[in-house]
């Protein structure tokens, strides 16, 4: 694994925690249900883009 694939590894391990943790802590007291698909549809973006800069360069 080359250094930059474990940074955005760890980029990618540090958002699921973020999944984890937040509904759990800061918005535990948050009772609008869209605002948990809102959170969990922008770390799926933050996902996305993390696997699109890991994956590019595997062709070359």
């Amino acid at each position: 694994m080359a250094s930059s694939e474990r940074k955005w590894a760890l980029v990618i391990l540090f958002t699921v925690l973020l999944a984890y943790l937040l509904p759990y802590t800061i918005f535990t007291n948050v009772a609008a249900w869209y605002g948990s698909f809102l959170l969990w549809t922008g770390l799926t973006m933050v996902i996305i883009g993390v696997n699109y800069f890991i994956t590019k360069d595997w062709g070359k």
